[in-house]
């Protein structure tokens, strides 16, 4: 099983784990891709909405994309007190190896309060990365 990446903001825990699809992949041809699942749970009292989201996505190159959206796999959840969340989604990139990170932008149903939830920082590898020793 991968190792789980988890963040906890404002009683709104976010857990990732990626996986590396070699079917989907082309080492030869320069391109990888990646699966990751997220788990949103509320923890707190409040229910909570998420609305967008942001990621940065960087390559084994220190290249940066930035990807910002409406919701989740088409979807703005509502979470009340204990519910969660759970999604699966995916990226490629044309290096073997990466890093994702990124934020929910929420509010709270009752008050509209805006408020961001930190995604947990979470490494994109693949058994084709070279490892270098510096």
């Amino acid at each position: 099983m991968a190792h789980a990446y988890i963040e906890t903001t404002r009683s709104i825990q976010v857990s990732v784990r990626s996986f590396f699809l070699p079917d989907q992949s082309k080492p030869d041809e320069g391109k990888f891709f990646w699966a990751y699942q997220v788990r949103i749970e509320n923890k707190g009292a409040e229910k909570v909405q998420l609305l967008r989201r942001t990621w940065k996505i960087t390559d084994a190159r220190g290249r940066t994309q930035q990807v910002h959206g409406d919701g989740v796999i088409g979807k703005q959840p509502l979470l009340g007190p204990g519910e969660a969340f759970e999604y699966t989604s995916g990226t490629p990139l044309d290096t073997p190896s990466g890093i994702m990170q990124g934020a929910y932008h929420m509010t709270v149903a009752d008050t509209g309060e805006a408020f961001d939830v930190g995604i947990p920082t979470f490494s994109l590898d693949s058994p084709h990365q070279e490892n270098r020793i510096h």
